[in-house]
């Protein structure tokens, strides 16, 4: 008993080491400076921000370029050439979409976004992000494709 006393006041010293570090590691690891922003928006035209982008999202899942070309601004319309949106909106394979929290200020948000899309057997994932502005009286409109 003797022999394994060492290795056991060892193993016991070893586990109350851990455990004393495992307990103030968030004590460490607290951020020093300026409280975080708040992330959760108190805009309430952060929701039709974000119905806005579902809705295109949606048009875009569905290869529907009709209500999609309506929900984009004027400024992308003018931009983008006609057959590259028809080609963002054909739909040659089964896709969905992801949106993430977005930010911004009231006026402009900004939704990070992934595009999936099966192609054959593949899954293939893009990351990217939309931009939707307000146009007026909770009219908002697309002008960053994702």
């Amino acid at each position: 008993m003797t022999r394994n006393c060492p290795s056991v006041k060892i193993r016991l010293a070893a586990c109350l080491f851990l455990l004393t570090v495992v307990l103030t590691t968030p004590v460490w690891a607290r951020p020093h400076g300026h409280p975080a922003k708040q992330s959760d928006p108190s805009d309430p035209g952060y929701v039709f921000a974000l119905a806005a982008a579902n809705h295109f999202l949606h048009a875009w899942q569905t290869a529907d370029l009709e209500n999609g070309m309506v929900l984009l601004s004027d400024s992308i319309r003018h931009s983008q050439n006609a057959d590259k949106l028809e080609q963002f909106f054909s739909n040659g394979q089964e896709r969905a979409f992801e949106i993430a929290r977005g930010h911004g200020h009231p006026g402009r948000y900004s939704f990070p976004v992934v595009l999936v899309a099966l192609r054959g057997s593949h899954v293939t994932r893009k990351l990217s992000e939309i931009v939707v502005l307000e146009t007026g009286k909770n009219d908002w409109v697309v002008d960053k494709l994702p």
